[in-house]
């Protein structure tokens, strides 16, 4: 039997790349912009910048930024040049976006809860955009995949034990009802990532 062509996944064209990552990252600056304003955080190096941005007041877009730079080695060795330079793309865009975006929308009422449902909502979708493109926000996500492949420590373990230092560390500088409602923006941002990123359900690459 031939080659069925049709089943092969097509490949994204250039345009199609850069559409996603200035989509997806303007979708989750909206998120993060909704986190700052009601004083809620997420999980990954934009829940540790967040934690640093409360502690210090210092800029959200820089500490983040920062963050993300020990990781581009790892993300090159596991993922590859192309997956690198998207995701520098990426975390670059985001600090732009969540520095600029303020000054163009501003919210005179923003309940917390509607923060985090819609926030972590519109997180989890500019995720996936990245994610369908070979892109990511770097940080722990490339991390706990090295410290998987070199001491066999699970991936999902060591990045919930990250995550759950994040929100431990908080307490001290946020109250009870800002955790309460973090939970469940990162609730709504991983069954957003969940139900919509299964392999074979999105062929292009």
């Amino acid at each position: 039997m031939g080659l069925n062509v049709a089943s092969a996944p097509a490949r994204h064209r250039v345009h199609e790349d850069l559409q996603a990552l200035l989509v997806g990252t303007l979708f989750v600056s909206l998120g993060v912009i909704m986190f700052r304003h009601t004083g809620l955080l997420t999980g990954g190096t934009a829940g540790l910048a967040f934690l640093i941005h409360y502690a210090t007041g210092w800029n959200f877009s820089l500490v983040f930024f920062a963050i993300n730079l020990p990781f581009y080695g790892l993300a090159y060795q596991r993922m590859g040049r192309v997956f690198t330079l998207k995701t520098f793309a990426a975390v670059a865009l985001l600090a732009v976006f969540a520095q600029w975006v303020p000054r163009w929308i501003t919210f005179n009422e923003l309940a917390t809860g509607f923060a985090a449902i819609a926030g972590g909502l519109l997180m989890g979708a500019g995720m996936l955009m990245l994610f369908r493109h070979r892109a990511s926000l770097g940080g722990f996500n490339v991390l706990v995949l090295f410290l998987q492949e070199r001491f066999g420590w699970r991936a999902g373990k060591v990045q919930m034990a990250f995550d759950c230092a994040i929100v431990l560390a908080a307490l001290s500088v946020v109250g009870w009802s800002q955790i309460v409602w973090s939970i469940v923006g990162a609730v709504a941002l991983n069954l957003t990532l969940a139900i919509n990123h299964r392999p074979g359900r999105y062929m292009a690459v």
